[in-house]
């Protein structure tokens, strides 16, 4: 088995993509229009099935906001350095909720960010800070 995406809905489907490509750095893979069924789909990631999982951002029509809830927790990205990382993102209009640090009880440097749904993407240090 392997993990092929994770589907957010979203309330903004251009915002979404703006905030995954042009803060995050992500590529648009696709995008599928299903009208009849009254939903759009665009697909996110740095490389496409199989060589890495998409997010998949689900923009159903008229619905403009969604409840979170308590039970969803983040999506975690793996970058070489999250205080630059952190840094780029705010450059670029992202919201950093977490700064560059590290985790509670240990030493592994991680921050927060925020889409502009309020899902959370946790950027964890990975390799050797350039």
């Amino acid at each position: 088995m392997q993990i092929l995406h994770t589907m957010l809905r979203v309330g903004d489907m251009q915002r979404s993509i703006d905030f995954y490509t042009r803060v995050l750095g992500m590529q648009l893979l696709r995008t599928t229009e299903r009208p009849e069924q009254n939903y759009s789909l665009a697909f996110v990631g740095y490389a496409s099935n199989p060589e890495q999982a998409e997010i998949e951002l689900t923009y159903n029509h008229g619905v403009d906001h969604y409840e979170l809830g308590n039970a969803y927790g983040h999506i975690a990205l793996g970058v070489s350095d999250v205080h630059a990382a952190c840094e780029r993102i705010k450059v670029a209009g992202g919201k950093v909720t977490r700064e560059a640090g590290p985790v509670a009880g240990g030493s592994t440097v991680i921050a927060f960010v925020q889409d502009p749904d309020g899902y959370k993407i946790e950027l964890i240090q990975r390799g050797t800070r350039s």
